[in-house]
């Protein structure tokens, strides 16, 4: 294994001769990097521009939030030094050295010797582009009692080592060449269609170099990252004598989406619509890849779902950037189609273990749901996208839901534990725990890079509009109409449905529009797949300096309440969402939820987890008016408390007799992104049977699922 700490040594005392990095003091340091986060925040956004709205970036908005600060906090004091040293124990950081000798001499040559994926250089990638967004929020963080910026860029400089002078990095190839990984094949891009990953790890390569840089300044990462693209792009495109081929894994398009918008380059823009236009065009034409027909020809979700939600956020920026229409139009389509018939009530997406993909309309089953946290975090990105071209709420009603949800569940409130699939229901005889790592380590690298770049999701502008699209304690500064404005929001959602939005700094007249949730507009989703049943009309109100405003200046546009005026310091906004516990049932055609209801709160789906209640949680049979009630604060973890809801139930057995026997009970729920953090004796459910065909007398037993090997 590389020696990183030998290798930081010699880092660190080259970093005078560094371009990159100035021998200057902390201080003075400090003080450069906030001047080029400044000068780059206000280059990207005008470059982001190209979308017609446009995001308040991560490096504009400092969390200090109680439910999402703990995991930034987890992020910086678990989860980012796991995943460095994970990539560091398992050889990730190997195989670039590795190639590096092979360059120097070719003679030698280091074939895998361990169980291996031609996509494992993406760990590295992911988890500097989390440490980038982390360093924003926390510049002083560490790994292993050293600057976490200095690491990084050790490790960059690593990574460089293992590019071929003409840009190609791919090192499953270039560290052995005549033994190379079983999944690359005899020449470059022969199998890129299928199982190479070499446009896949170019894509992520883009992610992170672009975070780096955004977050940092330097072009260390920036410029290996060009250089292969550039590779791909002199290689595969529509001229004469260039390779006609798509990836077989999309995200590249996403990556030379985000190249484009930091260098202004359009090649890359132009290499990222010509994947998406030869798609279903070339020798892979199969559903599973999103190739069985022409992008803007589909309408429906299909094949492996984290290869299709990169490939809609790739539609997604390339419609924006280049003002395809066709391509608005298809994504639409396939928007419509995940949330009126292949939608989770936790928001998950990807109901199959097989093929880790997309079912049919309507099949969303519970206990075998596989909802990859790859694909939630896929989800988050296609609808955040869509949101930015269309400025409508329902994506963020989406985005919500599964953020709070399906995309959280899969890491553990420490920060160091992960799900690979999230199903909505689990027996004890399936011991289903969140691990500490994963050979295929794609979903907890994932997750490492996601968490920390939450605040760039919070706030987005367009013209005189500020839209306040989540809620978390934060202070955000921006430009709207050309005025520089500093917000602060202060709320202990999803606690509470109320929510402070104060102007610190700026004044001038715009239009601040708060986002009303579909939640707190009587729609659980936007379409007739999940619905209310208890009859409840919440509501929500809105004030102003104290005074209440429900008139035509507040008047609801696209889900957001408009309040326009001209706004001074200290100026106050009060959101107040009605925030109860609701019952929700699924459309008919979800046949295993017939019979059965879901309970939520706010942005919160709940669940019934066995260490909360005294019988097998696939015994209970709710009463047929159930009445919910907010319970007890309980414990998940040290430092974490969820409160509960409660309700009056049946538990159904059968006697000695022989008859069906029932006892009053009352089952207790917690929220399903807390379930499985206090052992696995017992079940959890997320839909529970309130007609009496759906109940059970005995213990369910799980479904055995085919076992796909990833996630081990």
């Amino acid at each position: 294994m590389c020696n990183i700490s030998d290798k930081n040594d010699k880092n660190d005392k080259n970093d005078k001769n560094d371009k990159n990095v100035k021998n200057v003091s902390n201080d003075n340091y400090d003080k450069m990097k906030k001047t080029l986060s400044l000068i780059l925040t206000l280059f990207c956004a005008s470059l982001q521009a190209q979308y017609p709205i446009s995001p308040v970036p991560f490096t504009s908005v400092k969390l200090s939030d109680f439910f999402w600060s703990p995991r930034l906090n987890a992020s910086r004091d678990v989860t980012i030094p796991l995943a460095f040293s994970k990539c560091e124990e398992t050889g990730r950081y190997d195989n670039f050295v590795n190639a590096a000798r092979h360059l120097a001499d070719p003679t030698q040559e280091f074939p895998d010797t361990a169980w291996t994926f031609s996509f494992d250089d993406t760990d590295p990638y992911k988890t500097i582009e989390g440490a980038s967004y982390l360093l924003q929020t926390y510049p002083d963080a560490t790994y292993k009692g050293r600057r976490l910026d200095k690491y990084v860029d050790s490790v960059i400089a690593i990574i460089a080592g293992g590019q071929e002078p003409d840009g190609y990095l791919y090192t499953a190839r270039t560290k052995s060449p005549s033994k190379r990984h079983e999944w690359a094949g005899a020449r470059r891009w022969e199998k890129v269609e299928v199982l190479s990953h070499e446009f896949y790890n170019l894509g992520h390569l883009l992610e992170a170099a672009c975070a780096h840089y955004q977050a940092t300044g330097k072009r260390n990462f920036l410029d290996v990252a060009i250089k292969y693209a550039d590779c791909v792009c002199r290689e595969t495109g529509p001229g004469e004598g260039q390779l006609k081929l798509v990836p077989g894994h999309q995200i590249a398009e996403m990556g030379l989406c985000k190249l484009y918008l930091v260098t202004g380059d359009r090649k890359y823009l132009e290499q990222a619509k010509f994947f998406l236009d030869m798609r279903g065009k070339t020798s892979r034409k199969d559903a599973y890849s999103q190739a069985h027909k022409p992008v803007v020809e589909q309408d429906e979700a299909v094949g492996h779902a984290v290869r299709a939600e990169y490939m809609y956020s790739g539609m997604a920026d390339v419609a924006a950037l280049t003002g395809d229409t066709t391509y608005i139009h298809a994504i639409d389509k396939i928007w419509q189609n995940i949330v009126e018939k292949k939608y989770y009530i936790t928001g998950g997406v990807g109901a199959r273990h097989a093929g880790e993909s997309f079912g049919r309309n309507y099949e969303l089953p519970n206990a075998s749901a596989y909802c990859e946290t790859c694909a939630q975090i896929g989800n988050v990105y296609t609808n955040y996208r869509l949101f930015l071209l269309h400025g409508e709420s329902k994506y963020y009603d989406v985005l919500e839901r599964t953020l709070y949800n399906a995309l959280i569940s899969g890491i553990s409130i420490e920060g160091d534990g992960f799900f690979y699939p999230n199903p909505l229901s689990c027996r004890e005889e399936q011991h289903y725990a969140r691990q500490p790592w994963f050979g295929c380590a794609c979903c907890p690298s994932n997750i490492c890079r996601f968490i920390p770049s939450l605040p760039g999701y919070i706030y987005a502008t367009h013209g005189n509009n500020l839209y306040v699209n989540l809620f978390m304690g934060n202070t955000a500064e921006m430009k709207v109409a050309s005025r520089n404005i500093t917000v602060r929001q202060e709320t202990a959602y999803p606690a509470d449905g109320d929510i402070k939005i104060r102007i610190e700094k700026g004044s001038g007249e715009f239009n601040l529009c708060v986002r009303i949730p579909g939640w707190a507009r009587g729609e659980v989703v936007p379409s007739d797949l999940y619905s209310y049943a208890d009859g409840k009309q919440l509501g929500y109100c809105i004030k102003v300096n104290g005074k209440e405003i429900m008139d035509e200046r507040t008047a609801l546009k696209n889900g957001y309440a408009v309040i326009s005026r001209k706004w001074k310091k200290g100026d106050v906004v009060e959101l107040c969402l009605d925030m109860e516990p609701r019952l929700v049932k699924a459309n008919d055609k979800v046949a295993d939820d017939c019979g059965r209801l879901s309970v939520e709160r706010g942005p919160l789906v709940y669940c019934a987890e066995w260490p909360d209640n005294e019988a097998d949680i696939s015994t209970y049979l709710l009463n047929r008016r159930p009445v919910l009630e907010m319970g007890r604060n309980i414990t998940i973890t040290e430092g974490h408390q969820a409160q509960s809801i409660t309700t009056k139930a049946q538990t159904l057995s059968i006697g000695a007799d022989g008859k069906l026997k029932t006892k009053d009970a009352t089952l207790t729920l917690i929220p399903y992104y807390a379930w499985d953090h206090r052992g696995q004796q017992g079940g959890m459910d997320v839909w529970l049977p309130w007609s009496v065909g759906a109940a059970s007398a005995t213990h369910i037993k799980a479904e055995k699922q085919a076992d796909n090997g990833f996630f081990k």
